[in-house]
């Protein structure tokens, strides 16, 4: 009897340690799913401090500018800007299904009533998508609402914001719009007053074109033309928020990021894992999208911010 007992005491035993082991079938599981987000990016093992090309074949390819990507917070969504040389800017989208990437296809907001389309961001919640139109020349912001599984008919911002000629939108996750004015060369943003925006301000920085404000607004990422330099093509900077709120002179991300060609179109992840961005280094002056670490921006942070 009593090594019945023992026995059953043994096997209690065995079970409890097995419900407290962490890698038990069902975290097995849930690592291998891990697995599966870490390289949802197009079955892309993820960049680290070199910059490589994005979904080369599929969003990457040749003979066609790409640039401004944006992914859904969850994301199973890609956006980006692409057109021929001489051709109109459109929007193409890509979505996660069951795992796999569907081809990128053109996607057209405000059917035909403008002839370009660029430069789309999802908002930080994920229900609202703003992108740049124009027709001709007269770039303004516009937005769709998320309706299920699409979106919503297009409207121009009827807001100070579009008193200009303006592109590059984007959002801090407290609703602050950032973007570029076309006009004055210079980012702005209208800051979030209870889910409007009855004003606007520019943002601050010396200089920097394509401004896209990181989720917290401790940093902002801007493509600018270096200095001292013989190419005089553009590189992506960033600026830090010092403690008064103002902002650090620009700090070039360095060669990891930045080359010989041209880089423009700063953007991060929602997870803030990546940097993305173009680089016009295929022939006949086209660009690809690269990505890499974003811990590459925290590489060169000020030690005393």
């Amino acid at each position: 009897m009593k090594r019945y007992h023992l026995m059953f005491l043994i096997l209690a035993l065995a079970m409890f340690l097995n419900a407290c082991n962490p890698t038990t079938k069902k975290d097995q599981s849930t690592d291998r799913n891990s697995s599966t987000t870490k390289v949802s990016y197009f079955g892309q093992t993820p960049p680290g401090m070199t910059a490589e090309v994005f979904a080369p074949g599929l969003v990457s390819v040749n003979g066609r500018y790409e640039y401004a990507v944006t992914f859904s917070k969850e994301l199973d969504e890609l956006y980006f800007s692409g057109n021929k040389k001489g051709g109109h800017s459109r929007t193409y989208f890509s979505k996660l299904n069951d795992g796999k990437w569907t081809q990128p296809t053109m996607v057209n907001f405000t059917n035909g009533k403008r002839s370009s389309e660029f430069q789309t961001f999802i908002d930080p919640k994920g229900d609202r998508i703003y992108y740049a139109a124009d027709g001709p020349g007269n770039a303004k912001i516009w937005q769709s609402s998320r309706v299920e599984n699409s979106w919503n008919e297009a409207k121009e911002l009827k807001l100070p914001i579009n008193d200009d000629i303006v592109f590059f939108p984007n959002m801090a996750n407290n609703g602050d719009l950032f973007y570029t004015n076309l006009s004055k060369r210079k980012v702005y943003y209208a800051p979030n007053k209870s889910g409007k925006y009855p004003e606007v301000k520019e943002v601050g920085i010396a200089y920097g074109f394509h401004g896209f404000i990181s989720p917290d607004q401790d940093f902002i990422l801007v493509d600018a033309r270096k200095e001292n330099d013989k190419t005089k093509d553009k590189d992506i900077h960033v600026c830090f928020k010092k403690k008064d709120g103002t902002w650090t002179t620009h700090i070039n991300l360095g060669p990891a990021v930045n080359s010989d060609f041209a880089e423009t179109c700063p953007s991060l992840t929602p997870d803030g894992k990546y940097l993305l961005f173009s680089r016009y280094n295929e022939e006949g002056g086209l660009s690809n999208i690269y990505w890499i670490s974003a811990e590459v921006i925290n590489k060169v942070r000020p030690i005393d911010l």
